[in-house]
C-alpha cells in the first residue's frame, strides 16, 4: 500500500490518527464513522473517500463494526485489507460480510471479503470495557458453536470449535472480573481467532440467522446479542444434536451445556434479556416471520410456535427452555 485510509469508530478516532500519522505519507486519510452492522449508507460515504484520494488499501483498526466497514468496501473494490482488530468477535478470519439496509441486515460470502493481512495484538485488547471483552468472547464462542453442527462441517473444523470453545471459557472470566492479565486477554484471543477460522470455515444455522434478523431490524447491539441468545438457539437444536450436547458437556463439565451457557452469562455480568437491549416486546413475531420467509439449514426443523417461544424467553432474560 502507499495510499492508505484507515479506517476506526468515533471512540477510537485519536488512537487510529496517531497511526496513521506513524507511517507518514502512506496513511492519506483516517475514516472515523464505521457503525454496528455496516449500514451501507456509511459504507457508500467512506467510498467517496476512498475515490477522492485514490486509497489502493485500507486499514482497519477496531472491533466489528470496523473490520466490518473494511470488508464492505474490499467487496466493491477489492482492496487489499490490513486488520488489527481490538475485540475478540473473530470476524477478521472470515470472507463474510452482514451489511444493512432498509432495516434489513443482508449476508454475503466472497474471497474478496477475507483480509490479506490480521496483525494480532494483545496489548490493544486490554483496554476494552469489560462489558465489551465478555460479550465479543461470547459473541466468538457462538461461531464455534454452530460450527459443531453445521450441515458441512468436518473432523478438522470440531477440533478447532472445541478448542476455541475451551479458550474463551477458560478465560472470560478472568476478564469479566477485569483481571486483564496478558495470560488470559491472549488465551481469549487465541480463541477469538479459531472461532473466527469456524465461522470462515462451515456455514452457520438458526443462531446466526436470528441474530442477523433481529439486529438488522432492530439495531441491536451485535455481540450482545449473540450472548443473551446463543442458551436459547443451542437449547432449540439440542434435541437434534446428541453428539454436540456430549462435547460441549465435557468442556463446561454439565450434562446441559444451554443452562451452562445461560449461568455463564450470570457469571460474566452480560444482559440475558433482549428487552435490556432495546428489541420492542411486539417485534417478535415479525422477526419470526423473517426468519421463516427465508429459512437457513439447521438441524432441528423451524417451527413457528417453537421460535416465538425461544424468543419470549430471551425477551424476558428467562432460562433456556429445558
Amino acid at each position: 500500500m502507499k495510499r492508505a485510509l484507515f479506517l476506526t469508530t468515533p471512540g477510537q478516532e485519536d488512537y487510529v490518527r496517531k497511526c496513521a500519522q506513524a507511517v507518514g505519507p502512506v496513511a492519506v486519510g483516517v475514516f472515523a464513522n464505521a457503525t454496528m452492522h455496516t449500514p451501507v449508507s456509511v459504507t457508500e460515504e467512506a467510498l467517496s473517500v476512498v475515490r477522492e484520494r485514490r486509497v489502493d488499501g485500507v486499514v482497519a483498526i477496531g472491533g466489528g463494526s470496523t473490520i466490518g466497514l473494511g470488508k464492505a468496501i474490499a467487496w466493491r473494490t477489492d482492496l487489499p485489507q490490513v486488520v488489527i482488530p481490538t475485540t475478540y468477535a473473530g470476524s477478521e478470519m472470515t470472507p463474510i460480510l452482514g451489511e444493512t439496509a432498509d432495516g434489513q441486515k443482508v449476508t454475503r460470502s466472497d474471497p474478496r471479503i477475507l483480509p490479506e493481512t490480521v496483525i494480532y495484538d494483545v496489548e490493544l485488547t486490554t483496554t476494552l470495557p469489560r462489558e465489551a471483552a465478555v460479550a465479543s468472547g461470547i459473541n466468538a464462542m457462538a461461531h464455534a458453536v454452530e460450527a459443531l453442527y453445521a450441515e458441512d462441517r468436518n473432523p478438522v473444523v470440531d477440533l478447532i470449535a472445541v478448542d476455541a470453545i475451551s479458550a474463551l471459557y477458560d478465560s472470560l472470566p478472568y476478564l469479566a472480573e477485569s483481571q486483564k492479565a496478558a495470560e488470559s486477554s491472549e488465551k481469549a484471543l487465541y480463541g477469538a481467532w479459531l472461532g473466527g477460522i469456524c465461522l470462515g470455515s462451515v456455514s452457520m444455522a438458526l443462531h446466526h440467522k436470528l441474530c442477523h434478523t433481529l439486529g438488522g431490524m432492530f439495531d441491536l447491539p451485535h455481540a450482545e446479542l449473540h450472548a443473551a441468545l446463543l442458551p436459547h438457539t443451542l437449547a432449540y437444536n439440542g434435541p437434534a444434536i446428541p453428539y454436540v450436547i456430549d462435547k460441549l458437556g465435557k468442556v463446561f463439565k454439565q450434562h446441559d451445556p444451554a443452562q451452562s451457557l445461560f449461568e455463564f452469562n450470570q457469571q460474566l455480568r452480560v444482559r440475558a434479556a433482549l428487552a435490556e437491549l432495546g428489541m420492542p416486546k411486539d417485534g417478535i413475531e415479525p422477526a419470526v416471520a423473517a426468519v421463516l420467509a427465508k429459512p437457513c439449514r439447521n438441524p432441528r426443523p423451524l417451527e413457528r410456535e417453537a421460535l416465538i417461544k425461544l424468543l419470549k424467553r430471551a425477551y424476558a432474560g428467562a432460562h433456556p427452555a429445558p
